[in-house]
């Protein structure tokens, strides 16, 4: 499989406290949902006091938002990134997937907490992350266009929608898989359903 750029860490700070507050409250909302976890909670998992966490953020509310900015961002970026650096579109379609199924694999709680808790997000934020994602869909679309020319564009993009939720299913699916035969299993099924979905009449 080509390697591509992947967004493989919770925040573009890795390694600072800000960095380790959000991949923190990342998988307190996984495991309790946002309404489930308080400040307190938060900080404790960092080992700090839950008002010392306002000095980062300015409630959950926020802190939510960037997580879920920053994921849809990071992902935009490394899809532009991959369509700019591959100069034959199949190359590039697997390149794709491999920014999506690292992320995946690596980030199964990013995955939960977008699912269950976008609806959180004050809507300002929340508009900006679906700009973010239909502009992910669009990298998707204009590679899949190159490879199908004859397949209208609203297909190619429902057959990306479909590959998104069958490669998001790892919180689910990667259980008694090691990543190294999930990677190879993901990626063919995922080629399996994009045939499938531009052939299909």
């Amino acid at each position: 499989m080509t390697t591509a750029p992947v967004p493989t860490r919770p925040t573009r700070n890795r390694g600072n406290r800000r960095g380790e507050i959000l991949a923190a409250a990342a998988r307190l909302f996984a495991a309790r949902g946002f309404h489930g976890v308080s400040i307190e909670d938060i900080g404790a998992a960092v080992g700090v006091s839950g008002p010392a966490l306002y000095r980062h953020f300015s409630g959950k509310d926020a802190l939510l938002s960037e997580m879920l900015l920053d994921v849809s961002s990071r992902l935009r970026e490394s899809a532009a990134a991959v369509v700019t650096s591959y100069p034959d579109p199949q190359e590039t379609l697997d390149a794709l997937l491999n920014v999506q199924i690292t992320f995946a694999l690596e980030q199964p709680a990013l995955i939960t907490v977008h699912d269950r808790e976008l609806g959180n997000v004050p809507e300002p934020e929340r508009r900006q992350i679906r700009r973010l994602q239909r502009l992910y869909v669009e990298e998707w679309v204009t590679v899949l266009a190159e490879l199908h020319p004859r397949c209208p564009a609203a297909r190619l993009r429902a057959a990306t929608h479909a590959v998104f939720g069958l490669l998001n299913s790892t919180p689910h699916s990667a259980g008694e898989l090691g990543a190294g035969d999930m990677r190879p299993l993901l990626h063919a099924m995922a080629r399996a359903a994009i045939a499938a979905a531009v052939s299909a009449r």
